[in-house]
Parts: C-alpha cells; sequence; structure tokens
C-alpha cells in the first residue's frame, strides 16, 4: 500500500501540530517536534549513574495513539551522552510483567554486560533492576535497544552519544539524532504469525496484469520464467507500509519533525536505523552529505546525495544549508511502500516540498547470485568490479586451500577478498546463458542454473529452510543497494568508506571461513548454513587473539543486515589498513561480503541479521571466543 503526502494531507497535519504539543511529554527532550538541536542545556541521560525504567504506555504517531514500551516515560528513550574515558553504571529497572534486556549496540563492553538473553546473561526479570558497568573505551554515534522478543519493535530503542576524550575530528555549529524507525498498530506477535502464515502478508505491491501492460513490470517471458521457479522479484521487504508508519524521532510523516538551522552552519546529523525490520533510502533533495562517521568510527569525509541505511547502522553527515528555506528529509522504506519525513528548516512551521515516492524496484537474475554480465571469461573483471577480478579458476578453487595460498591469490586480485571455493563452471551450462544481459531473463533456460545445488555450498545442511543456493555471489560492496542504481546522483557505497585512522590490527588473517545466510522465502525460514538458532547450540569458535577473514555469503533474494557483537570488523574493499571498521554490514542479495576481524573478546557473542523477524525465525548463532592457551 502506497501513502502518498499532498498539500491537503500536510495541511491536516499541520492542524494536528497544536493537539501534539499537548503530546509532547511522550517525547524525550531530544526528540521533540521542534528542535534547536543537541545544546548543553537540552536535558540527557549521562553522568557516571545512570537510571533506566522500562514500562508500557502508549505513544501519539500522526495524531493517534499506539501502545508501546518506553525508557523513562518516553518513546523513543532518551539520548544517553556519555564521554569516551569514563566508566558508567546502568542501573536498568523492569517494571514490565515479562523479561526485559537493553543491549549496547556497538559499544565494546564486557560479554555479561552486552544484554542478550541466554548468551551473554540471563536476562532483566519482570519488577527488578539490573546493573550493567564498564568502561566506556570508544566515541561516536550508537543506540541501544531491547533483545528480548520484540520489545524492540514496540520502541524499547534510544540514542547513545559517546564525546571524544579529545579534540573531535568532525568540526560543526549544531548537531541533531537522526533516528528512524518503524512502527505498527499490530503487534509484534501478530505479524510473526503472518509472516509464517504467508510470507507475502504485507507485500501490497506485487506484479499485476496492469503493470504488464503498462510496461512497468516484467516482460511477460521473464515473469513467466520467474514463476516457474515460484520467486517473486517484488519481494524486496517483508513487513511493509501496509503495516508500518515510518518514524523520525517517534514522528510521523504529518508530524513534521523539524531540526533548525542557522543559514551557512555546518550542522551535524547523526543518523540511527533503529528500525525492525526497515532498511532505509536517505537523502536531503537541495543539500548534499558529507559522510564523516560510520557505526560510530571515523572515516575520510565522502559527498553523496544520497545513502541507504541498514537496520542498526548509523552515518554521521555533515550538511551546510546556505538558503534561509526549508529543506525536506527523506527516508525512504527500501520497497518503497512509505517514508519517514523531517524537515531541516530556519524557523518552526516552515515545510518543504515532500517528494513523492519512486516506483519500487524488482529483483534481478543479480540478486539470485546469477548476473553472468559482470563475468569477464577472460578473467578480469567488468567495469564496475562485480566479479572483484575472479577467474574461473580462482572460483573452482578447492575447500580448505592454505591461508597463506589464500593471501598470496587475495595480493594478485589487488585485495580482493578471497574467491568463494568450490565454485565449478564447468557444470554451469553457459550456451543456455548466451541471451543474457543486464541481469535480465532473456534466453535464459532456468533448468541450467541449478537453484539448490549444494554442491556450490558443502557447508550448508540440507534442510527444508534452504531454498536456493547463490551459484555466483558477488561482492557487490561496489553498488548502492537495490532500487538506487538509476536514481541520476551520487550514492554512498561501502567501497567509498575509509577509515580515517589506520587499523589497530593489520595482521594478515591466519585462517577464513565461509558463512552462507540461507533462507526459503515460501516458508519465512532464515538460518546461517541452513541451521537455525533453536537447532543447534554449537557456536562459531574462534580463540583469543586469531585474524581470521570472514566471507558472509547471501543465498537468498533478499539484504540482511548482519551484526557481530563485541567486535568492529574491517570490511575488504581495497583499502588495505585503512579498511572501513564497522559492527553491522548490509550483504546484498546473491552477493558477498568480506571483513577480517580480530577475535579480542573472551566470551560468547550474539552474531544475526538484524532484521527483527529473520532473526526470530532463526537467522542467528553465537561466536565463541575462547582464552588463548585455555580449554579448548
Amino acid at each position: 500500500m502506497t501513502k502518498t503526502i499532498d498539500r491537503r494531507t500536510l495541511l491536516r497535519g499541520a492542524g494536528l501540530g497544536a493537539g501534539g504539543l499537548a503530546l509532547a511529554a511522550w517525547m524525550p527532550a531530544w526528540a521533540q517536534s521542534v528542535s534547536p538541536g543537541l545544546v548543553p542545556d537540552l536535558p540527557t541521560v549521562s553522568g557516571e549513574d545512570v537510571r533506566l525504567r522500562i514500562a508500557r504506555q502508549r505513544m501519539a504517531i500522526d495524531g493517534r495513539h499506539y501502545r508501546a514500551i518506553g525508557v523513562n516515560g518516553t518513546v523513543p528513550a532518551p539520548l544517553i551522552r556519555l564521554r569516551e574515558g569514563q566508566n558508567v553504571r546502568l542501573h536498568v529497572e523492569n517494571a514490565l510483567d515479562e523479561d526485559s534486556s537493553i543491549h549496547w549496540h556497538g559499544l565494546i563492553v564486557p560479554a555479561q554486560f552486552d544484554g542478550v538473553p541466554g548468551v551473554s546473561f540471563p536476562g532483566i526479570a519482570p519488577r527488578s533492576t539490573f546493573l550493567y558497568e564498564f568502561p566506556i573505551r570508544q566515541n561516536g554515534t550508537y543506540w541501544y535497544h531491547s533483545h528480548s522478543g520484540g520489545q524492540e519493535q514496540l520502541g524499547l530503542y534510544g540514542p547513545m552519544i559517546i564525546d571524544p576524550a579529545g579534540p573531535d575530528p568532525v568540526r560543526y555549529d549544531r548537531e541533531h539524532v537522526i533516528l528512524l524507525s518503524d512502527h505498527s498498530p499490530s503487534s509484534p506477535e501478530a505479524i510473526f504469525r503472518n509472516l509464517k502464515a504467508m510470507p507475502g502478508y504485507y507485500n501490497y505491491q506485487r506484479q499485476t496484469l496492469a503493470g504488464l501492460l503498462a510496461g512497468r513490470d516484467q516482460k511477460g517471458k521473464d515473469r513467466a520464467e520467474w514463476g516457474k521457479m515460484r520467486m517473486d522479484p517484488a519481494d524486496i521487504a517483508d513487513v511493509t507500509g501496509a503495516a508500518y508508519t515510518y518514524l523520525v524521532n517517534g514522528h510521523g510523516p504529518f508530524d513534521n519533525w523539524t531540526a533548525l538551522f542557522k543559514p551557512g552552519e555546518r550542522v551535524r546529523l547523526r543518523f540511527v536505523n533503529a528500525a525492525a525490520m526497515t532498511n532505509f533510502n536517505v537523502r536531503i533533495p537541495g543539500l548534499r552529505l558529507t559522510i564523516v562517521q560510520a557505526d560510530g568510527q571515523h572515516v575520510v569525509p565522502v559527498e553523496v546525495d544520497e545513502f541507504q541505511i541498514g537496520v542498526a547502522e548509523t552515518y554521521d553527515a555533515i550538511v551546510t544549508p546556505m538558503e534561509d528555506k526549508a529543506f525536506t528529509l527523506v527516508g525512504e522504506a527500501i520497497d518503497r511502500s512509505g517514508m519517514a519525513r523531517a524537515t531541516l528548516a530556519p524557523r518552526p512551521g516552515m515545510a518543504a516540498m515532500v517528494p513523492p515516492l519512486r516506483p519500487r524496484p524488482l529483483a534481478t537474475m543479480k540478486d539470485m547470485g546469477m548476473d553472468m554480465s559482470s563475468m569477464d571469461h577472460g578473467g578480469g573483471a567488468d567495469a564496475s568490479g562485480g566479479m572483484q577480478g575472479m577467474s574461473h579458476g580462482a572460483m573452482s578453487a578447492p575447500r580448505g586451500v592454505d591461508p597463506s595460498a589464500e593471501r598470496n591469490a587475495s595480493a594478485r586480485l589487488g585485495g580482493a577478498a578471497p574467491a568463494s571455493p568450490g565454485m565449478d563452471h564447468s557444470r554451469m551450462d553457459h550456451s543456455a546463458m548466451g541471451g543474457t544481459a543486464g541481469g535480465d531473463m532473456a534466453g535464459m533456460d532456468m533448468g541450467a542454473m541449478r537453484m539448490r545445488d549444494f554442491s556450490y555450498a558443502p557447508e550448508v545442511r540440507k534442510t527444508p529452510g534452504v531454498q536456493t543456493i547463490s551459484p555466483m555471489p558477488m561482492d557487490r560492496t561496489g553498488e548502492p543497494g537495490q532500487g538506487l542504481e538509476d536514481v541520476g546522483h551520487r550514492v554512498l557505497v561501502y567501497k567509498d568508506l575509509m577509515a580515517l585512522d589506520r587499523n589497530p590490527d593489520v595482521r594478515a588473517p591466519s585462517r577464513s571461513l565461509d558463512i552462507h545466510l540461507t533462507g526459503n522465502m515460501e516458508r519465512f525460514m532464515w538460518a546461517f548454513d541452513g541451521v537455525k538458532m533453536s537447532d543447534t547450540m554449537e557456536p562459531f569458535p574462534f580463540v583469543e587473539g586469531e585474524r581470521v577473514r570472514v566471507n558472509l555469503i547471501n543465498d537468498t533474494m533478499m539484504g540482511h543486515p548482519i551484526h557481530l557483537h563485541g567486535h568492529f570488523f574491517e570490511l575488504v574493499t581495497g583499502h588495505g589498513d585503512h579498511a572501513p571498521r564497522k559492527h553491522t554490514v548490509i550483504v546484498q542479495p546473491g552477493g558477498k561480503v568480506t571483513w577480517d576481524f580480530t577475535a579480542d573478546a573472551v566470551g560468547d557473542w550474539a552474531f544475526h541479521c538484524h532484521l527483527l523477524y529473520h532473526m526470530m525465525a532463526g537467522m542467528m548463532r553465537t561466536v565463541s571466543v575462547r582464552p588463548k592457551g585455555g580449554p579448548a
């Protein structure tokens, strides 16, 4: 269902403003409907001792009331502002009638304070208080949220800012938190039940006969081929605008949350994606954004017009509006079924034109991991770098290859990740693909591509939860994300990100590990390597201090924001010892992401897809880091 915002509706939304003043008590100070920015006298939660109370409450969105779970009486939760180098004690009271928890997303903390029930601690029992206590070892933009059931979907999330101990390398005159989220009148349990019963329950943008006749959808032959595979190219997001209202700082599109500025100021926007299921495409028409931080880590500034932010990622951007006018901040849902909307303006009450939703994207053969157009049969890379210089010989490398040989091969390929082993192109009928161009289905006999050929991924368990195996997963970190390929302006890609400072550990990995993201979209089953969390207690094992290269291979047709607790990792994107350090990364459909990390935090850590219902359906495991020299 597509929601449009026209002038009449905007005027109606403006009329809600007076009533909205009465609802201000539900909003923390940093998220009030009109924000002057984060200034020293604006109330925040800070200090050595922080007290947080989790309780049920109501929240108002676009003039309507919804049930929610908040912290200290507000949704979103209060902004916690700390300083690098301090120690903090966070007293979290659970006033609910059920267990709860708080995870400090992206913070490096002792394992027992990571806040994941069943992994790092038992949870916070009803009517009890849990004390989190740890030193603050970093700075940047982060956030916190519940890791219990569907509480995050109900509003249990909030931003964190950690100021640097020394000078901040980012210069700015004013700052605003831009916390994106999604909210539904349906309970998390009802949404999950609907997805299990019918995975396309919320997809109101399927292909239609009218779309075929109007030329908006796939061509008839392609549509027939996708139908044979029981694949829906319009299945871009599981939960859409049919269920969600998309929010900025707890405000709906008609609430017109407004961030103030003075023309000529450098304004720092701290973006946090606290949604349950929505990746957003973010832009401010008329303003360029200079990205200065990703996941709390400083990066070499890069100027873009738009960026895709996955669930649980954070980006800091600088904008410098020079004109005395309003600008619309757009957070468009990846499937284009709705948007989060806010305003940057010199004065309260101003508004700019809200752009219409763009046409929804359709999945392509590349999203199945089967795009032959990017293959250079001479062994080189195409202009987009889609195959990262892989030759057919590299693709057929046997598993268990010596790590030093992998590193040497990587160096010869210009720093690209080691090629996925076990990929033997001799088993593919290339003649059937001769007509394929640009990732469409033209001239392709789908029988030639075995969509569930486990020989491409022998480590994946053969279960009903594995619908497809990507025969040609490729590095897509140089691509902007689904639906952003032809928008006509510059979109941030992961390869644009380069760490401002040299990485703390630049050793070469001593081993590599392939982890497949698997799923059955017809049954709404999700897992790693075909194994759900509920089916195994076997963790991914590591030894303290070891350096490991991890290849995340997406065998599904949906993007997954993958989060590793307790660690940062370095994306392998060709920047060497200045590789960007992140805690969450989107693995595009049919794609592969390679990262190196140092197992420097002893304990058991959660590792999961941050799409809430994918995690609940099974795409979660643990990472176990054992002390060096300790028992296996």
